[in-house]
């Protein structure tokens, strides 16, 4: 090998063992390092996020008397989503239980062994 690939090999595996080792043994975490803070509480954040569900069923509720059609509640709007649900797993069930619908997982223009 080079003397000079050599010499560039081993200076940039020093370098990288180096800094895994300061990774590794110094004390603190990166966030510690940085003085990194989350920006907002978990409290805000559930706080937030129940605020956005009841805008938008306040939302579809709106569109919905326009239409003149009966308001959904947090119930109705619970028990779509859980028939949604219940109907993807048995979509994927039914998709998980079918047979191979494209030959024995033949790609199209293979042919077969022994043709």
């Amino acid at each position: 090998m080079d003397p000079f690939a050599a010499i560039m090999l081993g200076g940039v595996a020093l370098l990288f063992i180096a800094l895994l080792l300061l990774g590794r043994f110094y004390p603190g975490s990166g966030a510690q390092q940085l003085d990194w803070r989350p920006t907002r509480s978990p409290e805000l954040e559930v706080q937030n996020e129940i605020d956005d569900v009841d805008q938008m069923r306040e939302a579809v509720n709106r569109r919905r008397r326009a239409r003149g059609e009966s308001e959904l509640s947090e119930n109705d709007l619970r028990e779509r989503v859980a028939e949604d649900h219940a109907e993807t797993l048995r979509l994927r069930e039914r998709a998980l239980q079918r047979p191979d619908a494209d030959g024995g997982g033949q790609t199209a223009g293979q042919d077969a062994p022994g043709r």
